[in-house]
Parts: structure tokens; C-alpha cells; sequence
């Protein structure tokens, strides 16, 4: 079965309901990635058009065709330590200074709360985690929990399940820390139970209000809102703010700025990475 092109009003009908799925926006210019994206779910669902695959989508009761869609256009590129700035900035000022806070707090054990937003399959959820282990050597004394959300239901499952396959594992991962952090696991290896014991998944979207029962440290955020219409970019980052504790930081994408659209959010700079604070009231 051949797949058809989008035409007629059929691109801003799905654009449309792609927007209040998961916030991604979705131009005149963007047709083609709904139909290499969504081409295998039209073969599978029998559709012979892209009209009735939205129809099929929108009446399914089970929404599992809805979060087929969401799952398909959200699949974002991912890796163990990708782009190695934020995580030098984690390790020598962040951290280092929260558990500094902390402990004049005398805080017993040491609490370290961040948030991943649109942490896809988990990559950046457990290099975190492993950040946190090189830093501390021993999880003693800390209560460290680090939370990740997204939209895609399949991303979070695979998160959960902290198995990961060799080429996986290969982009970002050193052979020292491949032993040291993962176990093999039949032809895949899995996350330390140590380092899974600190990490906890759920599905949200990032567009509706963040339910959690506290506040973060850290957020990170990283190259998300530049799918996102500007409106939707202001509402992400109000609702990431809502949960940021005071004097926590939140790490963007390297080329993204939010400073002209959120006046709110002050950038810092530490040697050649920028992040940003919420300004004091």
C-alpha cells in the first residue's frame, strides 16, 4: 500500500489535533513528517486516507491510536551524555552548591529533587544519575530523586524498563562506565539497580500544569519549546517555573533562548553554558 500525500485541509486538521496532543507545531512546511511519521499506522489501521486515519484516531475508545500519533511525532534524537556542557555544569557548580545549601540547612539526609521534561527513553534521567554517582561516590546521606516526563507512553515504558542496547550505550558511554554503571542483560544491558532506585517515570503533558508533591532543584528542559508555537512556549515555561524551587535552575537547549519571551527567568552563565534562575518577586 502506497501512502498518500496530505491534501486539501487534511495537513491543518492533523496539525491541529497534533497541537493539543502534545503542543508540537506543525506548519504548511511540515507535511512530510506526518507522512514518514504516521505512514506505518495507516498501513496497520487499513486507512486509504489521511481524513479517515484522523477519524480512526479520534474515535478509537482504547486511544491507543492517539498515543501511537503522539509516540511517532514526539520520537526525539537521544543519547547518554549528549551535549556534554550541561552535565559539566551539573557536576562542578550546581550540584556542588546545592548540597552546600543543604548542609548549612543541616539537611539529613541530603534532598536532591530534578526534573527531566521530555525525557524520551531515559538517556538523560540516568545520566544524571550517573553524574550524581561520579560527584558523590556514595548515595549515604542523600535522598536524590530525579523524575521524568513526557508525552509518549512508549518512550516512558522503554525508560522504565532501563534496558538498553549496545549501540545505545556506545553514544555517549565509555567502557568504564558501561561496567561500572550497567549489568548485561541477555544481548542488552540494564541500569544498576543503585542508579534505577533513584529514578521515576511518568507521562505528562508539558502544556498542562506539572502535578508533583514538591519542588525541583534542577529542571532540565532541553530542546523541546522549539517545536512549539510561541504561546505555548510562554505556557511551558510558566508551568515549569510553578515547580522550580527557589534559587533552582532550569537548562535549556544550547541554541535556545527564552529570555525576550519569559521575562521572568534570569539567564546565568557559567564558563561558556548558559542557564536560567527565576527572578526574586
Amino acid at each position: 500500500m502506497s501512502i498518500p500525500p496530505l491534501k486539501g485541509d487534511e495537513l491543518p486538521a492533523w496539525s491541529e489535533y497534533i497541537a493539543k496532543g502534545c503542543g508540537v507545531h506543525l506548519d504548511s512546511n511540515k507535511g512530510y513528517l506526518i507522512e514518514s511519521r504516521l505512514g506505518a499506522l495507516m498501513r496497520e489501521t487499513g486507512a486509504s486516507t489521511w481524513k479517515e486515519l484522523l477519524r480512526k484516531v479520534k474515535t478509537d475508545p482504547t486511544r491507543q491510536l492517539h498515543a501511537k500519533v503522539i509516540s511517532a511525532i514526539t520520537t526525539n534524537e537521544t543519547s547518554f551524555f549528549r551535549d556534554q556542557a550541561p552535565f559539566q555544569l551539573l557536576k562542578h557548580k550546581l550540584l556542588p552548591e546545592l548540597i552546600d545549601r543543604r548542609r548549612q540547612e543541616r539537611a539529613n539526609p541530603v534532598p536532591i529533587r530534578v526534573l527531566s521534561a521530555a525525557c524520551s527513553t531515559g538517556q538523560e534521567v540516568y545520566t544524571t544519575a550517573i553524574v550524581l554517582k561520579e560527584l558523590l561516590g556514595d548515595f549515604n546521606g542523600y535522598d536524590i530523586r530525579i523524575l521524568g516526563l513526557d508525552v509518549s507512553q512508549e518512550a516512558i515504558a522503554q525508560a522504565s524498563y532501563a534496558h538498553f542496547s549496545q549501540l545505545e550505550l556506545t553514544r555517549g558511554i565509555s567502557p568504564q562506565q558501561l561496567t561500572r554503571y550497567f549489568e548485561p542483560v541477555g544481548s542488552k544491558w540494564k541500569v544498576r539497580d543503585e542508579l534505577r532506585a533513584t529514578a521515576t517515570f511518568r507521562q505528562a503533558n508539558l502544556l498542562e500544569p506539572i502535578l508533583t508533591p514538591g519542588l525541583f532543584d534542577i529542571i532540565f528542559c532541553r530542546n523541546v519549546a522549539i517545536y512549539f508555537s510561541e504561546p505555548d512556549k510562554i505556557r511551558l515555561f510558566k508551568n515549569l517555573g510553578r515547580v522550580l524551587a527557589r534559587q533552582g535552575a532550569l537548562i535549556i537547549g544550547s541554541t535556545e533562548s527564552i529570555t525576550s519571551l519569559c521575562p521572568e527567568w534570569e539567564p546565568q552563565r557559567y564558563l561558556r553554558t548558559l542557564y536560567y534562575t527565576k527572578k526574586s518577586a
